[in-house]
């Protein structure tokens, strides 16, 4: 979330909302002037109800972009059809390997060369979105779960600022259940992999 507002987009960012109180970009958000909203999942019955007082919210802020950022709670399909072609994760794997969690730790025993990040387009799928943009990086002799979940992070703070200023300029949209970015001849219809640093 620090690096899409720090990332000067010709941007409106609305407000940053969590579903926990004490969640540090709250903080970090109200220092800089941004709106700022809690909707606690403890206070209601259950996804559905939860999912509906955050769609208010959100909606309260006529937000053209939803962008999750550490959001760890599976949304109801209500939810996510709502925001459909208007709603992005980053996820810490290279999809479709290694959904879920412990992404890293996964990398790593099943002996994988390269790990990496994808920004996806959200949908009911979990982790399994149309893909928008991927940044790889090599799993060196070594790595734990820490040092490679470290250098991973790096090209998290490069890659979600830039997917987020191709939609911010209309490049990026989801059309027949693909992410499409156009004016770059090198991507056309198909999703960019940007190789990682090797440091």
């Amino acid at each position: 979330m620090r690096s899409i507002v720090e990332a000067g987009l010709a941007a409106d960012i609305r407000a940053v909302i969590s579903n926990r109180p004490d969640a540090a970009g709250l903080d970090y958000a109200r220092e800089r002037g941004i709106a700022t909203a809690v909707v606690d999942h403890r206070n209601y019955p259950d996804r559905a109800h939860f999912d509906r007082a955050l769609a208010a919210e959100i909606d309260r802020h006529a937000p053209d972009l939803v962008v999750l950022a550490g959001f760890m709670r599976i949304l109801t399909p209500e939810f996510v059809d709502h925001y459909s072609g208007r709603m992005i994760n980053i996820h810490p794997s290279l999809l479709p390997a290694f959904t879920g969690l412990h992404t890293h730790r996964r990398a790593i025993e099943a002996g994988c060369r390269v790990a990496g990040v994808t920004v996806h387009f959200v949908t009911g799928e979990l982790d399994g979105g149309p893909i928008i943009a991927q940044a790889a990086v090599p799993v060196l002799a070594g790595d734990d779960e820490n040092t490679l979940a470290a250098r991973v992070l790096k090209q998290e703070h490069v890659l979600y600022p830039q997917v987020v200023r191709w939609f911010v300029d209309g490049r990026l949209s989801l059309r027949d259940g693909r992410a499409v970015l156009t004016g770059d001849a090198s991507a056309g219809d198909a999703a960019l992999c940007v190789p990682g640093a090797d440091d």
